[in-house]
């Protein structure tokens, strides 16, 4: 059975599934299998695409008219054609001509599959250079430390009087693997703490 999926960026009357409509209905999608959002592509909450996905069964083809309008990114695109395989549900997109219940299909959703992870290689690259170059200009990267000056200096004055860490956490309003991560990062050894929780 085939099952459509149509997507419009807006739900203003401007914009329109008729176009998508019409193409699903002349591949073959019975107008009763076709389901729609009207919402960005960027957005997780699309209620029609989870319908249809919901729908689907083993032997059925997810149609799309183009590829953009099911996936928000490559990656988010791949993951939804994945699942679906794992389903045993075909995936087709009649613009790109794309279909996974041929060899050629098949083979460029692995193109897709070998772009997204370059893609995703180059940005943990541009990541890790990014850093290495404010490192080398005096600054760190990640979350600035959370317990820091003043409160620092009090914290660890306590613990090294004798108070625990959950009461330090209690008593100063802080979480426990935040408190944890920044005396590691002090260096603190912690041999006077009690016992007591």
């Amino acid at each position: 059975m085939l099952v459509g999926y149509m997507r419009v960026s807006s739900d203003s009357d401007r914009q329109s599934t008729d176009l998508q409509r019409d193409a699903l209905l002349a591949a073959g999608v019975d107008a009763r299998h076709l389901y729609e959002d009207r919402a960005s592509g960027a957005k997780d909450d699309r209620p029609g695409l989870a319908k249809a996905l919901e729908f689907v069964c083993p032997g059925d083809v997810l149609v799309v008219w183009k590829l953009d309008r099911l996936g928000r990114s490559l990656s988010h695109l791949l993951s939804i054609v994945t699942t679906l395989k794992d389903r045993q549900v075909a995936f087709r997109s009649l613009t790109e001509g794309m279909d996974t219940t041929t060899a050629s299909g098949e083979l460029l959703f692995h193109v897709f599959g070998a772009l997204a992870q370059y893609e995703r290689a180059l940005i943990q690259e541009r990541v890790i250079a990014g850093l290495a170059a404010a490192k080398r200009r005096g600054r760190i990267g990640g979350r600035p430390a959370a317990i820091v000056g003043e409160k620092l200096d009090t914290i660890v004055a306590a613990l090294n009087g004798g108070m625990s860490k959950a009461a330090v956490c209690r008593n100063f309003g802080v979480k426990r693997t935040t408190l944890i991560e920044t005396l590691a990062r002090i260096g603190w050894s912690g041999t006077q703490e009690t016992t007591q929780q």
